[in-house]
């Protein structure tokens, strides 16, 4: 779900600006992350991460999911070369200057590859005992396409055994969410190989876990519902996992917003609030 070649909504005619891509990583932070909080916890509690877990996060986003489990006592690390500017947010949360000094011990944030984890210490790494991967997979055409090459670099940075973890859209007809998000094929550019949505299949995760080398140990569903204040903030959200990407870049941002919007409006609550049922699945596979 990273936001890439993404422009500006406006409403009128002409040629847009490049949207503000710290303003949308701070609507991925503050709107949109929060969704996938059940599926960190249930991965946590499960494995029961805690002050003996060294944790490497793969694509590790603005950084949630790391401060939960440094919440639990783990010492965190994460990796992102793909959006700096959720990195940024990930460094506020997790290294503030009131303690950055202690911080330092438990938290390390790395803007590159896994390659690059030793180089930017400056000494030599423990091994690590969890690994997580917790961009959800099986949502767009091609996007876990690079993660296989990821995880084979990451895992020789953890110890044998160690419990790798793999997250993805549950079935399509448990995901409210799947019909919205199939406005973004309707107006992406249907000559795209790449970059538009998709149904999730079974065995995605399984899939990718072998091409990486890994051996499949458990796997788990968890309900993850979307719920937002409004359709503003369901539409800003929305926009912010990066899944509207090519039909904005295809078509008039201004005409994304008005079918996202016609959309989402099934799942208006009287109230005014939205509120979209899904479920996610996680498969956890081990180091060989």
């Amino acid at each position: 779900m990273t936001p890439t070649l993404v422009r500006r909504h406006f409403s009128h005619a002409g040629e847009t600006p490049p949207v503000d891509r710290c303003a949308r990583a701070r609507d991925w932070s503050e709107i949109q992350e929060r969704m996938l909080v059940p599926l960190y916890e249930a991965v946590y509690e499960r494995l029961e991460v805690g002050a003996g877990t060294r944790l490497l996060g793969l694509g590790c986003g603005s950084g949630l999911a790391l401060l939960m489990a440094a919440s639990r006592g783990a010492a965190v690390t994460g990796i992102d070369h793909s959006c700096p500017e959720r990195l940024a947010l990930a460094r506020e949360r997790l290294l503030p200057d009131t303690w950055r000094t202690r911080a330092r011990a438990c938290a390390r944030l790395v803007d590159g590859s896994p390659e690059d984890i030793g180089s930017a210490s400056g000494a030599e790494t423990p091994a690590y005992t969890l690994v997580t991967a917790f961009e959800p997979i099986g949502c767009l055409a091609g996007d876990s396409e690079g993660l296989g090459g990821l995880l084979q670099a990451a895992t020789p940075l953890a110890e044998r055994g160690a419990p790798v973890v793999l997250a993805g859209w549950g079935p399509p007809e448990r995901c409210t969410t799947s019909s919205v998000l199939r406005v973004a094929t309707r107006l992406a550019d249907p000559l795209r190989s790449s970059g538009s949505w998709r149904p999730a299949l079974r065995d995605d995760l399984e899939d990718v876990a072998q091409r990486a080398g890994l051996k499949a140990d458990g796997s788990g569903r968890v309900a993850c519902p979307f719920g937002y204040a409004d359709v503003e903030s369901a539409v800003r959200g929305l926009l912010s996992t990066g899944l509207f990407d090519a039909a904005v870049s295809a078509t008039d941002p201004a005409q994304v917003d008005k079918e996202l919007t016609e959309a989402l409006h099934p799942y208006l609550r009287p109230d005014g609030t939205v509120w979209m049922p899904n479920v996610f699945r996680y498969l956890i596979a081990r180091v060989p």
